[in-house]
């Protein structure tokens, strides 16, 4: 199985880049919305498209990455919520562990379910340490693994957690406070973890304008992820586009 993706998100970081990587969530965009991120997209620099949620109560998963590979030429990678949201169509998936909490439903279970199925679907597959942050109101990823995020003032505890899923042997962590959060991950914790592990790391979660990006980018995050705050405002794709474009540049 090829490691071309994985081998990206290493050379964003070895170089030390940036990218940016787009959160579409399958069940809350209609084709018209969904269209409509994609010509944007293809007019600003976007390097991944992260497809997936917590919960998709209409299976439009590949519906909706059909549409992505008629419009673009971005890589698309799998943000799964549970087995059940995999797609032979996209081009990777972040294997998820829930490595901040101790569900072992979400630490391993819905994996093993998913393995053979991975096995057999061609997609290129990257273990994923998984942390879930506090973002100042309960999320559904929270509800949904019954598990509890690691405080937002607690950088440390992220910091550990996260170097121990390296030792474990993960090649990505993402830090998340979580779709629409009200805080967004803090940069003592990004910070914290940048310098505690090697791997690349993605931060998600309450970026809804520019300040809070650039924030990120230079507390150590390599990729930063925006779904929700381009949902409400579309016009914050270009705009964080030009800040992780001018960022590399600088």
């Amino acid at each position: 199985m090829q490691n071309n993706l994985l081998n990206s998100f290493g050379n964003i970081k070895a170089k030390n880049k940036k990218a940016f990587a787009v959160l579409l969530d399958p069940d809350g965009l209609s084709e018209e919305r969904l269209s409509e991120l994609l010509t944007m997209s293809t007019q600003s620099k976007v390097d991944y498209f992260f497809v997936g949620g917590s919960l998709i109560t209409h299976y439009v998963v590949e519906q909706s990455i059909r549409m992505i590979k008629e419009q673009s030429n971005v890589p698309v990678i799998l943000f799964p919520g549970n087995s059940l949201h995999i797609s032979p169509l996209a081009d990777g998936i972040l294997f998820l562990s829930l490595i901040s909490g101790r569900n072992p439903e979400f630490l391993i279970g819905q994996q093993v379910v998913a393995a053979p199925l991975l096995k057999a679907s061609g997609l290129e597959v990257m273990p994923t340490g998984y942390l879930l942050v506090d973002g100042g109101r309960p999320t559904t990823v929270s509800y949904i693994s019954n598990t509890n995020p690691i405080p937002h003032n607690k950088p440390a505890i992220a910091a550990c957690t996260a170097m121990a899923g390296e030792m474990l042997g993960l090649k990505l962590m993402y830090l998340d406070a979580g779709s629409g959060a009200e805080n967004v991950v803090s940069s003592e914790m990004v910070s914290a973890v940048r310098k505690a592990v090697d791997t690349p790391l993605i931060v998600g979660g309450g970026i809804n304008s520019v300040e809070k990006a650039q924030h990120l980018l230079e507390a150590g995050a390599d990729v930063i992820v925006v779904g929700n705050g381009i949902e409400k405002d579309i016009s914050l794709l270009a705009e964080i586009a030009k800040t992780v474009e001018a960022f590399n540049i600088n």
